[in-house]
């Protein structure tokens, strides 16, 4: 199999000279795509350019989104994207996961909805299943601890508030706020999830351990349990 790199290309399309002169921001995912791909292919007597391949593997997975959640077997579909490719997709896609989790040591008050929404956006976004995360906080409303309790479609069998709870009672916790995601990229609470709030939210003030809030993100956005008026 022949190779293409990316300085076979015309000098004005190349990625990587673009990055250099205008930074990372200023290139789009086609183009930050093809950089991680670093090479084309020739495969069966067609031509791949890096563009090509980063191309078709937003159009197959229809979005930036799509291509992080795929799967090893997943990404090997699409034509032109071998063993060797895949990984190198996987492998970019993680690192941006682990340096989103690095920011945890900044340890934020958190404020407003927002708050929560900017510290755990990057990590819940792309999540290929619902996720439960319990956020403990100190007296101060900075976040002390964070931990998934649950992952899988939301049920009340599966959020038990004695795991939500030892989060806050191990963590010495003053308040907690809840958190979840839902991959279909709507926000909008279910029933299931305005139940589950309202069971957690009466054994907290037993407990004397307040819920401030239930955020749940989706598509890029999240909607704030709080702000809707039902906790």
């Amino acid at each position: 199999m022949e190779y293409l790199t990316i300085k076979e290309m015309p000098e004005d399309a190349r990625p990587r000279e673009r990055l250099e002169r205008s930074g990372p921001g200023s290139l789009s995912n086609q183009e930050l795509l093809a950089i991680t791909l670093s090479t084309g292919v020739v495969k069966d007597g067609q031509k791949y350019t890096a563009i090509d391949l980063a191309t078709q593997l937003l159009r197959h997975f229809e979005s930036l989104k799509g291509v992080a959640q795929a799967d090893f077997v997943q990404l090997t579909e699409v034509a032109g994207i071998g063993p060797a490719k895949a990984c190198q997709i996987m492998a970019a896609f993680e690192l941006g996961k682990r340096v989103a989790m690095f920011s945890g040591n900044l340890k934020p008050v958190i404020r407003q909805p927002t708050d929560v929404f900017e510290y755990f956006r990057d990590q819940m976004s792309l999540l290929p299943k619902e996720v439960f995360r319990v956020v403990a906080l100190d007296t101060k409303n900075r976040i002390i601890k964070d931990q998934i309790v649950s992952e899988g479609t939301l049920n009340a069998s599966i959020v038990h508030p004695r795991d939500v709870f030892r989060v806050a009672v191990v963590n010495s916790a003053a308040s907690l706020i809840l958190l979840h995601n839902h991959p279909s990229g709507d926000p909008m609470p279910s029933q299931e999830d305005i139940a589950i709030t309202r069971r957690l939210v009466e054994v907290g003030k037993l407990m004397e351990i307040p819920i401030l809030d239930h955020l749940i993100i989706g598509g890029g956005t999240f909607v704030s349990l709080k702000e809707m008026n039902l906790l």
